[in-house]
């Protein structure tokens, strides 16, 4: 009688055996050619790492161990862990319970670059875009499933209703490509919206021409009075009389570009130094 391999992960079940938990954003993916197309979507190129955040089942997770990566699956639901454990025993597959929005990443490769990826918990996926560019410099590439508005939001270009600080900064520092749609049907339970599958790749050799910290300030004061002209939004910025009437001024958040967001914190950081003096 042939034995079977106990690296093998088992196939996934649409039943399952966790119970998912609406407190905790849970919508457990049922289809395996669309977790197979998600665990496709990382290049793997100079990285050997990858954290999947929300495995739950492990519907991706067993396509993510498949490839020649050391994978971290963070989970927050107990349930999740033990059936991970149970289910998934890989050498190239280490599971943690943890909040990842509370996590010390550098505690699951130290120095070492890593991609993140997943079905993301829709009550706090923005939050984990935030996160990522925290660590963006050990962060090359970024893949999963969102709410598809939240997604397309974070693709956007200028001159969009939806384009907005998620668009910006993360397109800051990642070229930002929305995939493809996911029906609510693929899901147990299904949500009651559409999702959307997103990939950012860092961009290469970008060297930020502007203060960090000051470009998010610009960004999120701007487009909390969107309808507002940046004249007005940025007031609290007391731009001087000498710049004041610079075309730039004049138009809304969402015509900027992320290169004249960048230039416009340049200038009023040059502002405040000959104000200054």
């Amino acid at each position: 009688m042939k034995k079977e391999n106990p690296n093998k992960p088992k196939e996934h079940s649409e039943s399952g055996t966790v119970r998912a938990k609406k407190y905790l954003g849970q919508h457990f993916l049922k289809d395996e050619t669309i977790a197979e197309k998600i665990g496709n979507t990382l290049s793997l190129e100079g990285y050997t790492n990858v954290l999947e955040i929300g495995p739950g089942m492990g519907v991706l997770t067993k396509y993510l161990i498949q490839q020649d990566v050391e994978v971290i699956a963070m989970d927050l639901d107990k349930e999740s862990i033990a059936y991970l454990e149970e289910n998934y025993p890989n050498k190239n597959l280490k599971i943690i319970e943890a909040d990842f929005l509370k996590y010390d990443l550098s505690q699951l490769f130290g120095e070492e670059q890593f991609a993140i990826t997943g079905n993301f918990p829709y009550n706090i996926s923005t939050q984990i875009v935030f996160k990522t560019l925290e660590w963006k410099e050990q962060i090359p590439e970024f893949t999963g499933m969102f709410q598809k508005e939240v997604a397309q939001r974070i693709c956007e270009k200028e001159g969009s209703k939806t384009y907005g600080i998620l668009s910006v900064l993360a397109q800051t520092f990642y070229d930002a490509e929305y995939l493809f749609n996911v029906p609510p049907s693929v899901f147990n339970p299904p949500p009651k919206v559409d999702s959307g599958v997103l990939r950012l790749r860092r961009k290469e050799n970008f060297t930020l021409a502007c203060d960090e910290k000051m470009l998010y300030k610009v960004v999120k004061t701007a487009f909390q009075q969107r309808r507002k002209t940046l004249r007005n939004s940025l007031k609290s910025f007391n731009i001087s009389d000498k710049i004041k009437e610079d075309a730039i001024f004049g138009q809304r958040p969402e015509q900027l570009s992320v290169s004249q967001f960048i230039a416009l914190t340049k200038k009023l950081e040059n502002d405040a130094i000959s104000t200054d003096r």
